[in-house]
């Protein structure tokens, strides 16, 4: 009796060129890093192309590299490596790093997840080609054009009830807030500049305010506004120069103070009038919104803390 040869033994599964797909990245990479340079040079940094246009790019050209295992997992592991690579070559925009990121690893996973569906539904793929790259494409070109920007400027409004007259208040404000930064609210402490010093003269119209930022990227700046209107209940402030890293993102317009009489002392009220220069606005509205309330109270809570 003939005994059977046993099968051969099957060739072992060949993994993927792991040298191929990080040089792969590699070129991804030092193609998004000129994008990065030449968004610098044209001074379009502030807009959408910077914020959503460069994620987008870096997102569909990973996309092309043979995937280890998923399409969303090389591209999330691409935009890391983009990032970190940022944060070391361009360690002062450390915070700018910070709140771009969730935008380019939304964008990136948008992009992989299509990529990894598309290879077996043919539907998906047109869908994604027809609508989705071009509603992003779109996106992108937020903030090149005054014709292709949202409205920028903003307005926040804080009241506060303090426990003292009206011209108690009005004296206090005169003095000006003692900035403590152990008191800075949590979110002006991921490394924006923070106020370390004021000079100034009064609330009377033409007096001059400095306030000194430093600290969190860039080079320490000043802030100088001028006292416009004064009564005894309202004062009026405009900037008149910013040299703060704070000016690349937003540009301060006044402070407007009104100081009303109450049953529990003084309503006052301030009033922060400013312009958003950052895009996509969707995304940068709201993140400004919040800081600058954050620092009206911050400015607030400096001035009238102590009697």
């Amino acid at each position: 009796m003939n005994e059977e040869m046993p099968p051969p033994p099957l060739a072992p599964t060949q993994p993927p060129n792991r040298f191929w797909q990080m040089f792969g990245v590699a070129l991804v990479l030092a193609a998004a890093s000129i994008i990065y340079r030449l968004l610098i040079l044209g001074h379009l940094e502030q807009t959408a192309l910077m914020f959503t246009g460069l994620p987008l790019v870096l997102a569909l050209l990973i996309s092309l590299i043979p995937p280890a295992k998923s399409v969303t997992g090389t591209i999330m592991k691409g935009i890391s490596y983009f990032l970190l690579l940022l944060g070391i070559l361009v360690v002062e925009g450390f915070v700018c790093i910070l709140m771009a990121s969730p935008l380019f690893y939304a964008i990136g996973f948008i992009i992989g997840i299509f990529a990894d569906k598309a290879r077996a539904q043919k539907d998906l793929n047109r869908r994604f080609k027809l609508v989705v790259l071009p509603a992003l494409i779109l996106m992108s070109m937020e903030g090149i054009t005054g014709s292709l920007s949202f409205p920028r400027d903003e307005e926040i409004i804080i009241t506060r009830d303090l426990p003292m007259p009206p011209d108690k208040a009005r004296e206090q404000l005169a003095k000006g807030p003692e900035f403590d930064l152990t008191e800075l609210p949590p979110y002006l402490k991921l490394g924006f500049p923070s106020p370390r010093e004021i000079q100034g003269t009064g609330l009377d119209r033409g007096d001059t305010w400095r306030i000194h930022f430093a600290g969190g990227e860039g080079k320490p700046g000043d802030l100088v506004a001028q006292v416009v209107e004064s009564s005894p209940g309202h004062i009026r402030v405009t900037k008149t120069s910013d040299t703060s890293h704070i000016a690349h993102w937003l540009n301060w317009q006044e402070a407007d103070w009104k100081l009303e009489p109450s049953t529990k002392g003084t309503t006052i009220t301030l009033t922060i009038r400013y312009r958003r220069l950052l895009d996509p606005a969707w995304y940068f509205k709201p993140i400004q919104r919040y800081g600058v309330r954050n620092a009206g109270n911050y400015f607030i809570d400096q001035t009238f803390s102590s009697p």
